[in-house]
């Protein structure tokens, strides 16, 4: 299968997994993002038999609306019956490096109110360590060569989205050359100096279940049943 073919594997499965939610006062936390585009269209079957949604980013925002799903501002809702969003790397704790599409900021927001966090990938993305794929950090403009001259002190080697703004204003440094083995404690760590908004690494709320994509069909994840053999995860 083509990755393109496995995106709409998953996106369907998510769609599947979280249909017992879809009622009329439920709101879905939607990602950004090509896997969560799939997903995105396959809801759209379902528009006007749940409330709505809020989005991750404009982009996302703009998706939904065009499929006349309703889209709320994250300030008018008090929690989400799920999130669903997809990932640049995931290991087998499910932890997560995000933020490939620049939405990380907007995407850890809107994870954090979500009584549930559905992340689906395809099998490219499951890695053993979290580092392969570049760690994004949102950083204050004014900032940017500050911070990125702690993250060398780190460990990392930082290099500047050039022509990149968030939906925020904000810049991005993508973070290469790490291998993040103590990912909550490192999230906290970047997160901690001045300048970085957040940074790509969803540790702290990591996803709740991880829906893969493989060429043998979908695999069902969570941090319960992930003591699985390393053959079986990735």
């Amino acid at each position: 299968m083509t990755q393109d073919e496995l995106k709409q594997q998953v996106a369907q499965a998510a769609l599947d997994y979280i249909k017992p939610e879809i009622q009329s006062d439920a709101i879905i936390g939607v990602g950004t993002g090509s896997t969560a585009n799939y997903f995105i269209d396959a809801l759209a079957q379902y528009q006007g038999q749940f409330k709505g949604a809020v989005a991750s980013s404009e982009a996302t925002a703009e998706r939904l609306k065009q499929h006349h799903i309703d889209v709320f501002d994250m300030n008018e809702v008090e929690s989400l019956t799920v999130y669903v969003d997809g990932a640049d790397e995931v290991n087998k704790q499910l932890e997560l490096i995000k933020g490939g599409g620049g939405a990380l900021t907007r995407e850890k927001i809107v994870a954090s109110i979500a009584k549930s966090f559905v992340c689906i990938a395809d099998e490219s993305k499951a890695v053993e360590v979290l580092g392969g794929f570049a760690l994004p950090v949102e950083v204050i403009p004014m900032a940017r060569a500050a911070v990125a001259r702690k993250l060398v002190k780190l460990g990392g080697q930082p290099i500047y989205r050039e022509g990149v703004v968030t939906d925020n204003g904000n810049d991005i440094l993508d973070v290469h050359g790490l291998k993040i083995t103590e990912a909550k404690q490192f999230e906290a760590e970047l997160n901690a100096i001045v300048g970085v908004v957040t940074n790509g690494l969803f540790a702290q709320r990591p996803a709740d279940v991880l829906l893969l994509a493989t060429s043998e069909g979908v695999k069902t994840l969570s941090v319960i049943n992930t003591s699985a053999s390393a053959g079986e995860f990735y």
